[in-house]
């Protein structure tokens, strides 16, 4: 965190990370008065690309490129020639708005400004690439999935604190693959009357997993990049319904050439049915789950693969038995 005289601001926001080196020129000066003072102060500055205009309450009213600045007469005042329309964060938005914004703009630098409208810093987009290479980082681990963000690299990292950083997940994600183990359990009886079954089981779970994964992989990209929000998820699930009963039939129809053979045409179909089924229903949870994680105002990248993996395990062995059960008559 850092200061902005006595206040400390929220990690992680653009208070946090603004630079305090800028040039604020105040908009009764003329040009040629604002070209000498940008001169005189310019000199012991980094990263300056835009002259900021401010009033005399240090409140920031508009902004000039230096191109903009040089080419003006000088003789106009500043107040005449200045862009008053522009872009400013206050220094409680979160970094990753932030990025999202120099996303979607061409500036190279943006200013910051505190409850008042003052001038008080100004982020540039090399501050944000830092940004950026640290929200990718955090996402990937949260992916992982890892408990925390690793202090330092990987390769500087102890065994200890990787195993901290890494047992937490495992461990709950092994609770949650108990269910699955409960569920061919539950349908022994049906395993033991035709043993043909279990070759099938790895090949349909692994789908539906595989198939969300890709949902989910897509929808927290699309999520991170601002191409969708929340008010989007009816538009993308009924989009997905369509696409995934299309990859599913498609992954049936190849999938029911291998139950013939080791089965015959009951088990085909008993494979064929289930496919579709997984594939449908690993899509829409691998959809859903970054939707359901941003409304609880959590990181849609904690819909990791491996939490999607896992449900969509314990719903295929579900699915696969039950429609077993129901077209064998067992």
């Amino acid at each position: 965190m850092r200061r902005e005289n006595t206040r400390i601001f929220e990690k992680e926001t653009t208070g946090s990370f603004m630079n305090k080196e800028f040039i604020a020129i105040n908009a009764l000066l003329t040009v040629e008065q604002a070209i000498l003072y940008l001169r005189e102060n310019v000199r012991d500055k980094r990263n300056i690309y835009y002259v900021y205009i401010i009033n005399e309450h240090d409140r920031l009213i508009g902004a000039l490129s230096i191109r903009e600045l040089l080419s003006k007469d000088s003789n106009r005042l500043v107040s005449e020639v200045k862009v008053s329309k522009i872009i400013s964060f206050k220094t409680d938005i979160d970094q990753e708005e932030a990025v999202k914004v120099f996303r979607d703009t061409d500036l190279v630098s943006i200013p910051v400004v505190n409850e008042n409208g003052k001038l008080i810093g100004v982020v540039h987009v090399e501050d944000i690439l830092d940004v950026m290479q640290q929200e990718a980082t955090e996402d990937f681990h949260r992916m992982a999935p890892v408990s925390q963000k690793l202090d330092g690299g990987l390769i500087e990292s102890t065994i200890g604190a990787l195993y901290r950083k890494r047992i937490v997940w495992l461990i709950i994600l092994v609770f949650i693959n108990v269910f699955s183990g409960a569920g061919i359990a539950h349908f022994q009886d049906v395993i033991e009357a035709n043993i043909a079954l279990v070759f099938f089981l790895p090949l349909l779970v692994d789908s539906g997993g595989n198939a969300g994964s890709q949902s989910s992989t897509l929808v927290i990209r699309a999520m991170a990049t601002g191409d969708i929000h929340l008010k989007d998820w009816f538009r993308m699930f009924t989009k997905e319904v369509v696409l995934s009963m299309a990859m599913g039939f498609t992954m049936a129809l190849a999938v029911s050439a291998v139950g013939l053979m080791r089965g015959g045409v009951t088990i085909a179909i008993v494979v064929s049915i289930t496919m579709v089924c997984i594939v449908v229903v690993g899509s829409l949870v691998g959809m859903s789950l970054p939707f359901i994680f941003r409304r609880l105002k959590l990181d849609p990248a904690t819909a990791s693969a491996p939490l999607i993996t896992s449900i969509c395990d314990i719903t295929g062995v579900l699915i696969y038995f039950g429609i077993a059960n129901k077209l064998l008559n067992l």
